[in-house]
């Protein structure tokens, strides 16, 4: 029998968006305002804040270029973006109109896909474009693998932006991949990457559905077109900086949008994870209480 996806979203699931409203989001550009402006140089990480209902936009200015991506909710950065549930909901690679979750126990999209102006698909090989599969570059296992010290990896760039903002190490955690394509070798399910296809102009675009704070790295790997590992690693990756743009909408846009709330499920708000007393085995997960009518 051919396997099914675990999560098929139904009628009225949060995991699907309205295509009129996050369309129109998307297309009507004209009436953008500028809120914040500049470009991520090579090797390097910035972090920024953007409000809920605004739209950030990451550009390649010069040439093909990976970037790693963190979202925090800015009042509450134990709220922070969950790339292994996004996976699990629409797939190993993302696009237009999928949604980026935060953790447990809150679970609700922190950013919304609205533009992809590179819509890869699957290639030859089976991969996919802005990679949720692997996760930030990062000097430990350079230093474990290669016996080199190297202090600008992407997670030693994101370590360093979001300090000013009272975030420490432990807080930069596992990124979305924007422009970078990457699969699972077919033998073995080993990770590998390919060359960024990005060309100057691409885009790729996030609507924030909280207020965020984002942390981004120019990836030292560059375009990733010359192996960071292996037999033939060892060149000068080619690298270019990526213009990230955040602009504020018109009102308009948004008269039927609203904030997404936080998990329904009650969590350590009052008695559950099977912490009130009961007698006998646990309850079998067919007897689960429905509470909001609402399936995935």
């Amino acid at each position: 029998m051919t396997p099914e996806p675990s999560y098929v979203p139904g009628v009225g699931s949060p995991l699907l968006v309205d295509p009129i409203l996050y369309g129109r989001i998307a297309t009507e550009g004209d009436s953008r305002t500028t809120i914040h402006s500049e470009v991520i140089p090579i090797r390097s990480g910035r972090a920024w804040t953007a409000p809920a209902g605004s739209v950030v936009r990451f550009t390649i200015i010069e040439g093909p270029q990976v970037l790693d991506l963190n979202l925090w909710n800015v009042a509450n950065p134990r709220e922070r973006f969950w790339a292994a549930r996004s996976r699990q909901f629409y797939g190993a690679h993302v696009t237009t109109g999928d949604r980026l979750w935060s953790n447990l126990p809150f679970l609700r999209p922190l950013a919304t896909i609205v533009a992809d102006s590179i819509a890869y698909g699957l290639d030859e090989d089976g991969a996919g474009c802005h990679d949720l599969l692997g996760t930030r570059c990062d000097p430990y296992v350079s230093q474990l693998l290669s016996g080199r010290a190297y202090d600008f990896s992407c997670h030693s760039n994101l370590l360093r932006a979001v300090l000013p903002h009272g975030l420490t190490e432990y807080d930069v955690h596992d990124v979305i991949n924007v422009f970078q394509v990457t699969g699972l070798m077919p033998a073995d399910e080993r990770y590998f990457m390919k060359t960024c296809p990005a060309q100057v102009g691409d885009y790729f675009e996030l609507f924030c559905e909280v207020d965020l704070l984002m942390a981004a790295s120019a990836c030292p790997g560059g375009d990733l077109s010359v192996p960071l590992w292996g037999r033939e690693a060892g060149g000068e990756p080619n690298c270019h900086p990526i213009l990230v743009e955040v602009f504020g909408l018109d009102p308009h846009l948004l008269e039927t949008w609203s904030p997404p709330t936080r998990a329904a499920y009650r969590g350590m708000r009052g008695t559950p994870h099977g912490l009130n007393v009961y007698d006998g085995a646990p309850p079998s997960l067919t007897d689960a209480a429905l509470v909001d009518g609402i399936g995935t």
